[in-house]
């Protein structure tokens, strides 16, 4: 085991063979699926199956790669995979009638000048500012974490409620294209869309690193496999943070593997560089309540959920 593994695990390794709860081989081989959007929050998972991580602390796990955030939350709700990389208003909707996940770490933050969602504006629009976007529709998919972001951040430059226009384009590449055709004078995006739609010529009015509290993909599994392969999302938890750690250390050694995995737009191939990932980190308490006073706005849940009853540090490596 420590022939494969970075020296940067080592602590990771000793936590997997003298974990105090009970032994991490008791339970047989166990097979963890993952619904996996093709984006940079889930590079961990394929540098632990490249590196052989997961084999090595005797979990198998199986990447499902997804084409859509319905496509995944359906693969969960029929009970085909185990775990997604989604984020904290879509593990709420999944406990919206009763508890059927929990959030058991966070996948990626806004670190540095790394954003996960950026406001921009059409080539030759004028619009510079987030005061130029009062009244101005904006391309996003409604009651998703886009429009969350896009409302804090709009809300946080000076804008009030009426004048935050939106306008649904739920399929990215579509809003891309609308934006750089000006017609849509402003979008939210996602990176790495959000960079190529800059590199192409669009104005970034402003990026979720000037809120770094709001924005958070996190990992999430259901109750069901949290309960009957307990031990195996421990183990996987371990060798994540091994492959965060070595994204960390040498970002530069996975591109090509990142290429493979993720949509990177070919104007950003070979500039767009592999974000930081957080080690060991949940959601605030705050950060929850703030989703949920949201979702309650607007009508997406009647009463806020408790954060206790939808993130658990259970599986956090120690």
């Amino acid at each position: 085991m420590l022939r494969k593994m970075s020296f940067l695990c080592l602590p990771l390794l000793l936590t997997c063979l003298f974990f105090p709860l009970s032994s991490l081989g008791s339970e047989s081989k166990t097979t963890l699926r993952l619904a996996l959007l093709p984006i940079p929050d889930v590079l961990p998972v394929y540098v632990a199956l490249e590196k052989g991580y997961f084999e090595e602390l005797g979990v198998k796990v199986e990447a499902l790669s997804v084409g859509s955030a319905v496509e995944r939350d359906q693969l969960m709700q029929a009970g085909r995979v185990d775990g997604m990389i989604n984020e904290i208003s879509g593990a709420a909707n999944f406990n919206r009638d009763k508890s059927r996940v929990k959030i058991i770490s966070i996948a990626r933050l806004p670190i540095g000048d790394n954003p996960l969602f950026r406001i921009l504006a059409a080539p030759g629009s004028g619009i510079a500012t987030i005061a130029d976007l009062a009244d101005v529709p904006i391309g996003i998919s409604k009651n998703t974490v886009i429009e969350y972001i896009s409302t804090r951040l709009l809300t946080d430059g000076g804008l009030q409620g009426k004048e935050i226009v939106y306008r649904s384009v739920p399929v990215l590449p579509e809003r891309l294209q609308l934006l750089l055709q000006g017609q849509l004078k402003a979008v939210t995006l996602p990176d790495p869309l959000g960079a190529a739609a800059i590199k192409a010529g669009a104005i970034e009015v402003v990026n979720d690193t000037s809120r770094r509290d709001l924005s958070a993909s996190v990992i999430t599994f259901s109750l069901e496999s949290l309960r009957e392969k307990n031990e195996s999302v421990k183990k996987f938890m371990i060798a994540w943070d091994c492959a965060a750690q070595d994204l960390n250390r040498d970002p530069a050694a996975y591109e090509s593997l990142m290429l493979k995995k993720i949509r990177v737009p070919k104007n950003i191939q070979g500039e767009f560089t592999i974000p930081p990932m957080p080690i060991k980190a949940l959601p605030t308490k705050a950060q929850w309540d703030d989703v949920m006073a949201w979702m309650v706005e607007r009508k997406l849940l009647v009463t806020p959920l408790t954060y206790a009853d939808s993130v658990t540090a259970e599986f956090l490596p120690m």
